[in-house]
């Protein structure tokens, strides 16, 4: 991606995993400075995240230029030229954005539709009456790739509730972008695959071993009391897999219907990580955010058509 980050100052998460790698992205792309904040969360300890980012900044050479913090200050908000909207950093409310010099840039780590879907951690009114500019990545780049991930992902989330991919069948509940993408992975993998906008249009499909619910988050569970009794009642048996899009597991178990993944991820977040089929993904995923900010960080009149084509608009 030609990433080149010579001279800024990035504020971004310390982080476990191949999530580890977005610091020391930004300091191999050339940043004088990433602060780096570690946190707690169900992927591990603030001493976790601390060490792996840690580690792998040293095994790249960039570990002089990468300051783990445990603490969200505004001091080191304010020195910032590129904060992401990682996880650790947000919310991106209101106080934060008015710790942050106007000049500094907030690349979204995702497809700017995904913002209207469920992602109520970044302030997106706050950032534009300060003037902050921000941008959404283009996961369909070629070079970032994301989308082709997709199916494999889903395949990996089948294999890891205990179903097989090849011969099983599985209705795929999608009503955005996502879909021809799930359908074609999973259909390579060998699955039987049924792909709907949602449930209620599709009570009268065949037997079904899992509902994978890839559906835009609405607010609500997109399987709330209703949808779970009328799963159990039409595919009886069947697995309702959340790959995006909020379910009701409470609702799903008073109905007697297994689910997956077992713990709830936060609201309008994904059932499964990319990092589910190794750090590939992420990589390419965090790189490309970090090349909006690139991007945004020039002045619109220098921006050639190969910059605009990672940026995805608000």
């Amino acid at each position: 991606m030609s990433l080149d980050l010579r001279d800024r100052v990035v504020y971004t998460e310390a982080a476990t995993g191949a999530y580890a790698v977005t610091a020391a992205v930004a300091a191999l792309a050339g940043a004088s400075s990433v602060i780096a904040v570690a946190g707690q969360s169900r992927h591990g300890t603030v001493a976790d995240a601390t060490t792996q980012t840690e580690q792998l900044a040293a095994i790249l050479g960039v570990r002089d230029r990468i300051n783990v913090t445990a603490r969200r200050d505004a001091s080191d908000v304010a020195t910032a030229d590129v904060v992401t909207n990682s996880g650790h950093v947000r919310p991106i409310d209101g106080s934060f954005v008015r710790w942050m010099k106007p000049t500094a840039v907030v690349p979204l780590m995702f497809e700017a539709w995904e913002i209207e879907v469920g992602r109520f951690d970044v302030d997106l009114p706050a950032l534009r009456e300060r003037g902050i500019a921000f941008a959404g990545t283009s996961e369909r780049h070629p070079t970032v790739g994301v989308f082709e991930h997709l199916g494999s992902m889903a395949v990996a989330e089948l294999i890891a509730c205990g179903v097989a991919p090849r011969g099983a069948r599985v209705l795929v509940v999608c009503d955005n972008p996502f879909a021809a993408y799930l359908e074609d992975g999973l259909a390579r993998a060998g699955v039987h695959v049924t792909l709907t906008a949602s449930v209620q249009e599709t009570i009268a499909a065949r037997v079904q071993d899992v509902i994978m619910i890839a559906a835009r988050p609405a607010g609500r569970p997109i399987i709330d009391p209703a949808a779970a009794a009328a799963v159990r009642q039409n595919w009886p048996g069947a697995i309702v897999v959340q790959f995006w899009g909020d379910i009701d597991r409470t609702a799903l178990a008073a109905a007697g219907v297994g689910y997956w993944p077992a713990a709830s991820p936060a609201a309008g977040h994904m059932g499964v990580l990319p990092s589910a089929i190794g750090p590939e993904p992420v990589v390419q995923l965090q790189t490309g955010g970090l090349k909006v900010a690139e991007v945004l960080l020039k002045s619109p009149d220098e921006r050639s058509q190969t910059d605009l084509e990672y940026i995805d608009e608000l």
